[in-house]
């Protein structure tokens, strides 16, 4: 493995790659610190710090977005309105014929679906750093001290600004890692923001133990199902069914290619960590209305039955997550397709007809996967989240020794390593793994 680490050097278009991903990396940590004008800081840290105590929707939200929410940075909306534009144009393309009319039409539909992505995350930005402005103009501590220093009409635009052209620089770093680095740049800064709120827990953790306010004995066991569920996300994420394919002999001009046997590999988890991501999107959508909606009443309530670990936050997010598995896996993988590209070329399973048959066959076989896939995507959210409000451990920490942030963890890791490996082995390089090699979702 260390090798194969050494070896990423030895390939300069590889090196550079990975060298401009942590360039990209950098500039967005280093706006995740940049404030925003005209906030007290120290108000908003004062109060983020008790909406963490409390397991809230908000303080699950600064998770996203590295911690830039808590201090109200030029970063504090993160990723999130992206993803949601994201989840609002992937609906339309089963619901509206233009749409998915656009989906069928290769590389230039594409793009006009993420041109449409993009003026989509630009409304939504708007929105919701409308709500924060709103919110953060109104909001104040017991102890009577605002949030914001001058509280203005100017303050609002001007925030409203700064926030919106935030998430869109945040958008733009995103795609140049996609393009020119290493990884989906969406993924990989969504992980980033995770670990950079690795550290603060860990000292949030230490320090509680040192002062005897959590055993030792609960540490160990959140330690344990941390470890238990990262090895249970890595077997899973790799699992898959292999469908077995025969290619027949054909004659091409004047030379014959030989029978030749091949498989499918059916993803167990097809959908990856984008279910993980989208249901957290959408479950961040009541957060979101406390801030535009100034109602004390709205906002207790939101705050009593939408908190981290909640009877109704918990089925919620297992709603969502199963939801949107199946969701993503249906748009990204087309039984019909496969079955027709198998046909064009010769290909077939035995003991099923080309065609209808053997997309049907792939359909039945893909279903019941992606319901194993959606369950144990469920369950990996939410279990280590009930197991760890058991334990009576902190939010905070809570949150990141959860189900939901290990397995974006290691999803995105295990996706940008495969992406490593195969240029390694693709320059005849010997990669991390001696024997077999780290397989993607999407193959």
């Amino acid at each position: 493995m260390f090798k194969g680490f050494a070896n990423i050097f030895k390939v300069p278009d590889l090196r550079n790659k990975i060298l401009f991903t942590f360039l990209i990396l950098f500039v967005y940590r280093l706006g995740a610190h940049i404030p925003t004008p005209g906030i007290n800081a120290d108000v908003l840290l004062s109060f983020m710090e008790r909406q963490a105590s409390q397991g809230t929707l908000l303080a699950f939200y600064d998770l996203f977005a590295g911690g830039a929410f808590s201090k109200a940075t030029v970063f504090a909306l993160g990723i999130m309105p992206y993803i949601s534009a994201s989840i609002i144009i992937q609906l339309l393309t089963v619901v509206v014929p233009q749409f998915e009319k656009l989906q069928k039409e290769g590389e230039s539909g594409r793009k006009k679906l993420t041109q449409y992505t993009r003026f989509g995350t630009v409304l939504i930005a708007i929105v919701q750093s409308a709500g924060m402005s709103i919110w953060l103009k109104s909001g104040a501590l017991a102890s009577g001290m605002n949030m914001v220093i001058l509280p203005s009409p100017l303050f609002q635009i001007l925030t409203v600004i700064t926030f919106t052209t935030g998430t869109m620089f945040i958008m733009w770093l995103g795609e140049q890692i996609s393009e020119y680095g290493i990884g989906n740049g969406i993924s990989i800064i969504i992980f980033v923001g995770i670990v950079a709120r690795v550290v603060p827990s860990m000292i949030e953790l230490l320090t509680l133990v040192t002062k005897g306010q959590i055993p030792i004995v609960r540490v160990i066991i959140m330690f344990a199902i941390a470890i238990g569920v990262t090895a249970l996300v890595v077997v899973l994420t790799l699992a898959a069914r292999k469908i077995p394919i025969q290619y027949p002999k054909q004659i091409r001009g004047r030379r014959m290619t030989q029978a030749t046997k091949s498989y499918l590999p059916l993803r167990v988890n097809t959908a990856g960590v984008i279910p993980i991501i989208f249901g957290q999107a959408v479950i961040m959508l009541p957060a979101t209305l406390t801030m535009a909606i100034r109602n004390e009443a709205f906002s207790n309530a939101i705050t009593k039955y939408f908190s981290s670990g909640s009877p109704l936050y918990i089925l919620a997010y297992a709603a969502l997550i199963i939801f949107f598995t199946y969701f993503y896996t249906a748009i990204q993988f087309n039984p019909v397709d496969i079955a027709e590209n198998m046909k064009k070329y010769g290909g077939f399973i035995p003991g099923k007809r080309p065609g209808k048959k053997t997309a049907d066959y792939i359909d039945s076989i893909l279903s019941k996967l992606t319901l194993i896939g959606a369950v144990y995507l469920a369950a990996i959210a939410v279990l280590p989240m009930i197991l760890i409000r058991a334990l009576q451990i902190p939010p905070g920490i809570g949150y990141m020794m959860g189900g939901t942030s290990i397995m974006i963890l290691v999803g995105v890791a295990l996706d940008t390593l495969q992406q490593v490996e195969s240029q390694l082995v693709m320059r005849h390089y010997e990669g991390f793994m001696k024997r077999g090699k780290i397989k993607s979702r999407y193959v």
